[in-house]
């Protein structure tokens, strides 16, 4: 890990903040958006690539699950590899890697033969960038000054959901003037936001990951306390919860409801992606006045009634009312995650942030494949896929109930 003089004497007051590491927190934000952009805007072309490339529903499914299966691989690695290399080295590299994986979706899917093999290589690119990316900018965040580490995290996690909202609407308004055959001019436009990550990285400080005074863990450390499995279980299923309609909501909405592109992109994924981002900044900006787990718990309980409103109403008006709800409640449920995880092991650093972003992508991987599998089983029907969604986020809140009681053992520990 790299430390500037700055760096070596930084203390958590406003001041420090002010010396460079607001720097980083802009680097940190507007890395999250760049990874919100790789994961969102190729779902968006799902239709457009089995109407004009000849990609059929299992091939895109297997989009959905290699993207975030690279990214699981570069988990895995980077809890190895990233303190050894340096975190402003990789940091950086994510950002290149992001940039051309989205030059290349723009540049060569439209010029050969056969656009698949070309579509997968740009995906892997950015999936790369995108799997580092989600590793590194929560510890550097947590890592910082600030006074209320998960309100920070919260607002971090925040900045996902507002760049994908921003690359819903931008997407859709862009191929609505300019036609669906220009997608490739907007690919390599997006590649704009990783650029701008490396510029802002290459000029901000890095902080110590682990507190000074406590001790790195190490894996074996981390596998003999049992609170770690319990979030490792809430992360794969935030990830499920989360991508398992996110990953399908401009499919479901367009296809499974019957309505317009544009109004399916906007009511559909848009919406989730609002909801999930107002969630997520309610909390970043007034979290030192909302009980967390208390938080999660409630938002699971809404999560499970989301999905089933999604899933079994009649009518597309409350369908999509049920994917936006879905989008609020699985907000605070990954960065909630880290926060307690990083509040129980604060030793854990760049391993245990790895570990738990492997649980995620898991996840993430998962729910979405587990939806198409369901879906196409049952005759391409989207809703019986997206019913068992519920089964994520009953797992999670079963989980989160065990966070509660533990703490509250705890609490009572520390009095007696």
């Amino acid at each position: 890990m790299e430390q500037t003089g700055t760096d070596a004497t930084a203390t958590a007051s406003g001041k420090t903040l002010k010396n460079g590491y607001d720097r980083t927190l802009v680097a940190c934000f507007n890395g999250y958006i760049a990874q919100a952009v790789v994961n969102n805007f190729m779902p968006l072309l799902f239709v457009t690539f089995a109407s004009t490339l000849g990609i059929d529903m299992l091939r895109i499914s297997n989009l959905i699950t290699i993207n975030f299966a690279t990214q699981l691989v570069v988990d895995i690695l980077a809890g190895k590899y990233v303190d050894r290399i340096g975190y402003k080295r990789c940091i950086i590299a994510a950002h290149v890697f992001a940039a051309i994986g989205l030059l290349v979706l723009g540049l060569v899917p439209t010029h050969v033969a056969d656009p698949y093999p070309a579509i997968l290589l740009a995906l892997v690119f950015y999936a790369l960038g995108g799997g580092l990316i989600e590793v590194m900018v929560s510890p550097i965040v947590e890592a910082c000054p600030t006074k209320h580490k998960a309100k920070a995290m919260s607002l971090l996690h925040s900045f996902y959901c507002w760049g994908q909202l921003g690359t819903v609407i931008i997407s859709t308004l862009f191929l609505w003037v300019f036609g669906m055959h220009s997608w490739p001019i907007l690919a390599c436009l997006w590649s704009i936001v990783p650029i701008i990550g490396i510029v802002l990285f290459a000029t901000a400080p890095m902080p110590s990951i682990v507190p000074e005074g406590v001790a790195t863990m190490k894996l074996k450390d981390l596998l003999a306390k049992p609170m770690f499995y319990i979030f490792f279980m809430m992360m794969l299923c935030a990830g499920a919860s989360e991508q398992g309609m996110s990953q399908w909501a401009s499919a479901f909405a367009e296809s499974g409801l019957g309505v317009k592109k544009i109004i399916g992109d906007l009511a559909g994924p848009a919406a989730f992606a609002l909801m999930m981002a107002l969630s997520r900044t309610i909390y970043g900006l007034f979290g030192d006045r909302i009980n967390l787990i208390v938080f999660i718990i409630s938002s699971s309980i809404l999560c499970i009634a989301a999905y089933l409103l999604a899933a079994l109403s009649p009518s597309p008006v409350l369908a999509l009312i049920g994917c936006g709800l879905t989008g609020f409640s699985v907000g605070i449920m990954w960065p909630g995650t880290f926060s307690l995880a990083a509040s129980e092991m604060p030793g854990g650093g760049t391993l245990m942030f790895a570990i738990f972003a492997v649980a995620g992508d898991l996840g993430c991987a998962g729910g979405p494949t587990l939806v198409g599998m369901v879906s196409a089983a049952n005759g391409d029907n989207l809703k019986a896929g997206l019913l068992l969604g519920t089964v994520f986020a009953i797992i999670l809140l079963v989980c989160v109930m065990v966070v509660k009681r533990e703490k509250a053992k705890k609490t009572t520990r520390d009095l007696i």
